[in-house]
């Protein structure tokens, strides 16, 4: 999948008293590239939205990793379709936890006429199901922060990329 010309940032999260390596070296920082292997490779996702109560919401989702941005499909009247109407700000987590992967975002509806035709047919490819604005509204979101967690170098490897979306 195409990755964007410019790679976002970086670092280390603030973790005060989890013993991350030095912050300032950068040393053992992930690249970007095993965020997006991971974001692309994963079967399954999670969503997390608030309610407009401000209770949070998760739920588990399809979706595709494409062009620096996280695409999902739902129902028109489901409750992630409610809360991200309410509040768009929601976070999407990989599946696997030993190498866990984060996604802070914004999530804005994306009109059927503009849905990238590459997104739709990585939709049926993945999960032999069509990706139909017909069935529910088609989201997309741009991450603002990303976090990624490597089990077997936890100190070592934490990384947070951050993102200039302007």
């Amino acid at each position: 999948m195409a990755q964007a010309a410019k790679e976002p940032k970086a670092s280390r999260p603030n973790m005060p008293s989890y013993g991350l390596a030095d912050a300032e070296s950068g040393n053992g920082l992930l690249p970007w590239s095993w965020a997006t292997e991971r974001l692309t490779n994963s079967h399954n996702y999670y969503l997390a939205t608030t309610r407009p109560d401000a209770h949070p919401h998760v739920m588990p989702i399809w979706g595709v990793w494409m062009n620096d941005s996280f695409y999902f499909s739902t129902g028109l009247k489901s409750r992630k379709a409610r809360n991200l109407q309410a509040n768009p700000q929601c976070v999407i987590c990989t599946e696997t936890l030993e190498e866990s992967l984060i996604v802070e975002g914004i999530a804005e509806e994306v009109p059927a006429s503009t849905i990238p035709a590459a997104v739709a047919e990585a939709y049926q490819a993945k999960y032999a199901w069509k990706l139909d604005p017909e069935m529910g509204p088609i989201y997309r979101v741009r991450p603002t922060t990303v976090f990624g967690f490597d089990e077997s170098d936890f100190t070592g490897s934490s990384t947070r990329w951050t993102f200039d979306n302007n």
